[in-house]
């Protein structure tokens, strides 16, 4: 047994893979991302937000991670694929001298298993030929800042750090690398195939046993079965179904079971523009998804995701702050804290720096959030009548919110270069009090809602009025400016605006001159908008790239909505998924993959879907004008 702890000068052989060369495994707490070369590079145990054990995404010379792949990678394709309807990963290796295939899945995380308890199960297999692999197996727990023992047996290995244990069950010998790690080397022919179990646990003494074929194919098929019944639920068969169905997975892969949360991406500090300080944490819960979360689940068939969901959120309702206000992000299990420090021991990817755990944005003030929240509850009140007890909260949310939605705020954007009164906050508003309103008709509970009126009335009047720009004639970032936000987008996707309004038409065609590359789409250009405490240049923003699609859907240019979604839709990763951003030549920036990109295609694919059936059936003989008519009208709800 020996002590080990990493060191700078110990750099893994392969460079940063580009971030859209990773798949994503995962078993409902926490995740694994695995890269085309078969390296994982980013785990963190037990759940979504506690330290990595592997995160060579951050750090290639010290983060840690766990790779099996050909010896000799020169000259080596590599693909890789899910397996139907699963989030099991299959890694492909393709050479003259032969193909080998890397599976891995993580099995699902059942009611009474133990909370550090997570396996990753790994199977090498030869289809043609042979071909030699090296196992690398290098942990750095705790971000690489805690020490490890040690302890290697021929066929396994004990990791052992303060908080957390890794144990390897390897068919393959096993011996010290001298950097922390273990490493084997074996060559496989067609027809074999060995078996390797990483599996993590609080305090043991003792690592796994090695996997029988028996005790592989039993949790290879549970899993399988899990997630091809998971999917079995979903109600949508639209002309993007693969897309739809994919963008659910990766949701359910960032769903945290014990409560519902749904984090915004299972990755830190992913840079929104590689050497920049773009780079932050999302591995929490933001309000602001929560309409998009609950409109996607409800209307795909995923009624349980839904519910579960809308308890995460019914109990942050019950945590009001002072006077009854929210959070704009909450931890996994409803934590309130999210305090920001940077890790300077890690050079960030591709020496992106600095590497940030915790979001000090959780103390902002965000106005848009209470439209989001009530949006969510309308959205959900049409499925399942809310509660009393909610709607006590919901009341006292809007009292709030009665003296407070004229105030300055930091907006959807979360800047930090000082307040503004940013438009989208006072439309969020607007939505806030217009969902009361109608949960209120809907249900017949107490509430002032004359005042509501009024308030809702006054806040449509002020954005017309200063939120509108005639010079550029258009919606724009904030009361005064000139700037161009694609949060305007969200206007009509709201029903703020009618999909005929002229300002609202004005308002797409100017982001589509000023923010739009072909189908990507800038959230702002920071030379214009407000200072937002950085400076730096960032990528396009996938989320309103898609809003886009659904803005030109919704306002009838059919044709000129699918083109652009099929382009859009041809930059994602070859798995189906997208990060947070996509630069000007395609590649993925930001944390990844990104819940918020994945909810906006989900709600573009279904409204442009259901508007070219429409227009189908009013094109068909036969259909009377007045059926295709009843499908025209969206939901008075967010998406």
């Amino acid at each position: 047994m020996s002590d080990v702890q990493t060191h700078p000068s110990f750099s893994p052989s392969a460079m940063y893979q580009p971030i859209e060369d990773y798949g994503l495994i995962g078993d409902l707490h926490t995740v694994a991302l695995v890269g085309k070369n078969g390296s994982i590079d980013w785990c963190c145990l037990p759940r979504f937000d506690a330290p990595s054990v592997f995160g060579a995404l951050l750090d290639a010379e010290k983060g840690g991670f766990f790779r099996i792949s050909p010896s000799d990678m020169h000259g080596m394709k590599c693909q890789q694929l899910y397996l139907p309807e699963t989030n099991v990963l299959l890694t492909r290796f393709l050479s003259v001298d032969g193909v080998g295939e890397l599976t891995d899945f993580m099995p699902i995380k059942h009611v009474g298993t133990a909370e550090h308890q997570h396996q990753i199960i790994r199977s090498v297999s030869i289809v043609h030929g042979s071909l030699s692999f090296t196992l690398i197996c290098r942990p750095a727990f705790n971000y690489a800042r805690d020490t490890h023992h040690i302890e290697i047996l021929r066929q396994s290995a004990l990791f052992q750090s303060e908080h957390c244990t890794l144990g390897l069950a390897s068919p393959a010998d096993l011996e010290a690398d001298g950097r922390g790690g273990v490493q084997a080397t074996f060559t496989l022919h067609e027809g074999q195939t060995l078996l390797f179990l990483l599996e993590s646990s609080k305090e043991s003494d003792r690592a796994p046993q090695l996997l029988s074929e028996e005790a592989y194919q039993a949790a290879f098929q549970d899993t399988m079965h899990y997630w091809q019944n998971w999917l079995a639920q979903c109600t949508y068969q639209g002309r993007w179904r693969e897309m739809v169905q994919r963008s659910a997975l990766v949701l359910k892969l960032m769903t945290y079971a014990p409560t519902g949360a749904i984090v915004a991406a299972p990755t830190t500090s992913l840079p929104e523009s590689v050497g920049g300080a773009r780079n932050w944490d999302y591995r929490y819960t933001w309000i602001r998804d929560a309409s998009f979360t609950l409109f996607s689940l409800l209307t795909l068939g995923f009624t349980q995701e839904a519910e579960a969901f809308m308890g995460w959120l019914d109990a942050r309702c019950h945590e009001l702050g002072e006077n009854g206000t929210l959070q704009p992000m909450y931890g996994i299990n409803g934590e309130h804290k999210l305090t920001e420090i940077t890790l300077d021991h890690l050079e960030g990817y591709r020496q992106s720096h600095p590497v940030r755990i915790g979001n000090g944005a959780y103390t902002q003030k965000q106005l848009d959030i209470y439209g989001e929240m009530l949006d969510a509850i309308h959205t959900y009140n049409r499925y399942e009548a809310i509660t009393y007890d909610l709607w006590q909260n919901v009341n006292r949310l809007l009292k709030w919110l009665e003296h407070h939605w004229q105030d300055k705020d930091e907006g959807i954007w979360e800047v930090r270069g000082g307040p503004k009164l940013f438009v989208h906050s006072r439309m969020m508003s607007w939505v806030a009090f217009d969902r009361a309103i109608r949960v209120t008709r809907d249900r017949g509970w107490p509430a002032p809602t004359g005042t509501w009126i009024d308030i809702r009335s006054q806040i449509y009047q002020q954005i017309m009025e200063q939120g509108w720009n005639a010079e550029k004639r258009s919606f724009v970032q904030y009361y005064g400016s000139d700037a161009v936000d694609a949060s305007s987008l969200l206007m009509m996707i709201t029903n703020f605006t009618g999909s005929k309004e002229p300002r609202m038409l004005s308002t797409i065609a100017r982001i589509q001159k000023e923010l739009a590359s072909g189908s990507l789409v800038l959230r702002y250009n920071p030379k214009f908008a407000a200072n937002d405490g950085l400076g730096s240049q960032e990528g396009t923003f996938g989320a309103c790239s898609f809003w886009l699609v659904e803005n030109l859907a919704r306002a009838g240019h059919l044709d000129k909505a699918r083109l652009l979604l099929e382009k859009l839709l041809s930059y994602s990763n070859h798995l189906g998924l997208y990060a947070e951003e996509i630069s000007p030549t395609g590649e993925a920036l930001g944390n990844f993959p990104q819940a918020f990109t994945h909810l906006a295609l989900i709600t573009a694919c279904y409204h442009l879907d259901r508007a070219l059936t429409i227009r189908a059936k009013r094109a068909s003989p036969g259909i009377a004008s007045s059926t295709a008519k009843s499908f025209a009208q969206p939901p008075a709800s967010l998406p």
